[in-house]
């Protein structure tokens, strides 16, 4: 699989990514993270050891794209616990890690939060395998958007389907309704999304143009008590009445950790690029995205087109909970970095520092061998 920097989609290669930045300075940032996503795996299954083994648990990487029609239409999705680094270093209002959560992990690839991209083409029908083998807990998985026959629905009290520990499940799901859609957890369905257990199915329609730049971006609010509660770590009683997020992040990450090129979400762009953005609102709270000095038409919405006469220029677009929107913009602004940010700004913050949380950036190929994008590295704590 070919490394990309920037947001999951059609972003730099590493080579690409090298001469763009000069292969000096914030070229070093290739391979830099918190945590070894090869750290060996816990081995313990009683709830009691289950509170003690955090440090050795492995980490979540990025979110992959899985082309699962390369794949025959087939997909395992494992559940692994891991721990997850929002945004690990001591720098603007860091660290912030998650000690504990649920991950997806699509057939060899890490586990990932969110989880990983699954990607088909209309028409076609994907076997999804949940494999809880190794899990702890029952889990089951839920697409939306997708017609699909009632057993396959991944609701268990309403299809009597859970996957308990050390069993597996597959799921037969039908290609039939093009678009950008969300899947999740469904059992206990408050928790399990907030422990990590969601993540985006598209589905190309027939006779699918790509754009020149394509990229994949999951938005969410976290309360982080909850992670940090099945991990030992918290006491309190969870009510989904009284869930106080404190944690704003885009494809897993808060800013700074989102402007990495490697492990966040820059939307890396040429000048005059076509740019098309399918944005996922894996939280529970709506968000207002706004990109900087770009006007932006939005032209799906939940897996249906929006005809031409009803788009318009716009710079916001408030994506309620579980809703797809699929933005589409042409690059042609002064070659920069600009930033994109949900507009309350309260979520644009690590605790009480500004910016941080839900932010990530429009940034130009072109600049980003200047100072100024390096100096941007750097107080992200990132360039050496």
């Amino acid at each position: 699989m070919t490394t990309r920097f920037g947001a999951p989609g059609t972003g730099l290669s590493r080579r690409e990514f090298l001469a763009a930045t000069g292969a000096t300075g914030i070229a070093s940032l290739a391979g830099c993270s918190a945590g070894g996503a090869n750290e060996p795996a816990a081995t313990s299954d009683t709830p009691t050891q289950a509170q003690t083994d955090s440090p050795n648990l492995p980490y979540t990487s990025p979110p992959t794209i899985v082309n699962v029609d390369e794949q025959g239409g087939e997909v395992t999705m494992r559940t692994q616990q891991a721990r997850h680094a929002v945004h690990p270093l001591d720098t603007m209002g860091g660290p912030v890690e998650f000690p504990r959560v649920w991950a997806f992990q699509a057939d060899d690839n890490d586990p990932s939060v969110p989880g990983p991209i699954l990607r088909t083409t209309e028409g076609n029908a994907m076997e999804v395998t949940l494999d809880n083998t190794d899990g702890r807990r029952p889990h089951t998985i839920h697409f939306h958007g997708v017609r699909k026959t009632w057993e396959n629905d991944g609701v268990p009290t309403t299809t009597g389907i859970q996957v308990p520990p050390g069993e597996t499940h597959t799921y037969e799901i039908p290609a039939n309704v093009p678009g950008t859609h969300f899947y999740h957890c469904h059992f206990q369905t408050h928790r399990h999304i907030d422990m990590g257990m969601y993540g985006i199915y598209r589905v190309d329609p027939e006779g699918y143009e790509p754009a020149d730049r394509e990229y994949f971006m999951t938005i969410k609010d976290w309360d982080s008590r909850v992670p940090r509660k099945w991990a030992g770590e918290a006491d309190f009683t969870y009510n989904s009445a009284s869930r106080n997020p404190d944690v704003f992040t885009v494809n897993g990450k808060s800013a700074p950790r989102t402007l990495h090129p490697e492990e966040g979400s820059p939307i890396i762009v040429d000048e005059g690029d076509s740019v098309r953005i399918h944005l996922v609102n894996g939280g529970y709270m709506s968000h207002p995205m706004h990109i900087h000095n770009h006007r932006f038409q939005r032209v799906e919405k939940d897996g249906g087109t929006i005809p031409e006469a009803a788009r318009h220029d716009m710079d916001v677009t408030n994506i309620a909970p579980a809703e797809r929107h699929t933005i589409e913009f042409t690059a042609d602004a002064d070659p920069g970095i600009y930033l994109m940010h949900c507009h309350k700004v309260n979520h644009v913050m690590n605790g009480t520092f500004y910016p941080g949380g839900m932010l990530t950036g429009v940034v130009y190929r072109s600049v980003m061998d200047t100072d100024i994008f390096n100096q941007l590295m750097e107080y992200a704590g990132y360039s050496t």
